[in-house]
């Protein structure tokens, strides 16, 4: 019969085994980290797909709401206009990034043939002033960052995706919820120690016993 001690190293194990895995520091992360970001063209939303699992942010963790009413217009951002910076197959432009619009960007984006100010109500897209929350493209803020034009951003709303495009490094330079982030991995790095720690431990024991 398993020792206790085995038993709880495994549950611990089942349960952090995902934020262990991709949270910062873990080398699991994939991304580029060329000198300049990556920028693509954004591909047109999609409004009438069945809403996907939300999935996780760029810590590791539980993917956070976004903005589910973005300038009071009662739409919901993201890909799937849930609230969610989630992604999927379909979403080619992977609007993973939530960000907090600012006039600058917004001039920036129009320029560069991105009208985001603009309503569209055939992609059900309300158009965003300085202060709005939104889902953006992980290219369109890798193209903005490259400019020196990029807005600030939610890492606990910024899907894990973002990170094949943009490091961590960088987008924690930017973000908004930096002290609420840095609890969150300083919690993850707390309890994979603490996992460390009950492992030697049962194999410490597992040494013993064949002695």
């Amino acid at each position: 019969m398993p020792q206790p001690i085995h038993t709880l190293v495994l549950s611990l194990l089942i349960l952090t085994l995902k934020a262990a895995a991709w949270s910062p520091g873990s080398g699991l992360a994939r991304h580029r980290t060329p000198t300049r970001l990556m920028a693509e063209e954004e591909e047109g939303d999609v409004t009438d797909v069945e809403t996907k699992h939300s999935g996780y942010n760029v810590l590791g963790t539980e993917l956070s709401c976004c903005c589910s009413n973005v300038g009071g217009s009662g739409i919901g951002t993201g890909f799937y206009r849930n609230g969610l910076c989630a992604t999927g197959d379909m979403d080619m432009g992977r609007h993973t990034v939530c960000v907090r619009a600012t006039d600058e960007f917004l001039d920036f984006s129009k320029s560069v043939g991105n009208d985001l100010s603009t309503p569209m109500p055939e992609y059900n897209f309300p158009g965003l002033n300085e202060g709005d929350i939104w889902c953006l493209c992980a290219q369109r803020w890798a193209q903005a960052y490259n400019a020196g034009k990029a807005p600030k951003l939610f890492l606990q709303s910024t899907h894990e995706k973002t990170l094949d495009y943009i490091p961590l490094g960088v987008l924690k330079v930017f973000a908004i919820d930096a002290d609420e982030a840095n609890a969150v991995i300083n919690k993850l790095n707390l309890q994979r120690n603490h996992l460390d720690e009950l492992i030697s431990k049962g194999a410490a024991e597992d040494d013993d016993s064949f002695q």
